[in-house]
C-alpha cells in the first residue's frame, strides 16, 4: 500500500528549517515587488520581520496590505526543490501587538545567533519597524505533479 505524504508536515519542516522568506508586495498601481526578509514565525500562521518603513515593500504594505510569501531552500539539487506558498495580510505593529511580537522575534533572532531586540529598536526614532503577516492560506508544490502544481495544505 502506498502511503500518501503528510503535506502539512512537509510545509512545517520547510518553515522550521529556513530563516528567510520572500515577501511579495504590490504598490497602488499593482506593480509587484519581492524582497527576501529574515523572519520569525509562530503557529505557522504569523510571520514577523523587521524593516525600514521607507523600504519599498514597507511602503507597499501601507497602500496594499495583501501580500504573498514563499519559503524554500535554495540549496537543494535541481528538480528536488519544494516550497511553501502563502497568502497573507501584513501590517506594521504597534502597542500591545508590538510587545508580544518583539518577544517572538527576539527569541528567534537569539536562537539563530542574532541579537536581542527590544521594542525601542522598532519604534521612532529608531530606523526600523516590526511587521506581521497573518497567513490565510498555505500551499506546496503537488508531489503528484497535477496541472496546477499547487496543493492547499493545513499546517
Amino acid at each position: 500500500m502506498n502511503q500518501q505524504p503528510d503535506l502539512g508536515a512537509i510545509a512545517r519542516t520547510i518553515i522550521d528549517s529556513n530563516m528567510y522568506m520572500v515577501l511579495g508586495t504590490a504598490d497602488e498601481s499593482g506593480q509587484p515587488w519581492v524582497s527576501p526578509v529574515y523572519y520569525a514565525s509562530t503557529g505557522y500562521t504569523e510571520f514577523f520581520w523587521v524593516s525600514s518603513p521607507e523600504a519599498r515593500h514597507s511602503r507597499n504594505i501601507v497602500r496594499r496590505p495583501q501580500v504573498s510569501i514563499v519559503i524554500f531552500n535554495s540549496q537543494t539539487p535541481i528538480g528536488t526543490g519544494q516550497g511553501v506558498y502563502m497568502s497573507a495580510v501584513a501590517r506594521q505593529l504597534t502597542g500591545i501587538d508590538l510587545d508580544r511580537a518583539i518577544d517572538i522575534y527576539s527569541h528567534t533572532s537569539r536562537g539563530h545567533g542574532g541579537h536581542e531586540w527590544k521594542s525601542q529598536d522598532v519604534q521612532a526614532p529608531a530606523l526600523y519597524r516590526l511587521y506581521r503577516a497573518a497567513v490565510s492560506e498555505h500551499w506546496i508544490l503537488d508531489p503528484a505533479g497535477h496541472p496546477d502544481h499547487r496543493t492547499p495544505v493545513t499546517v
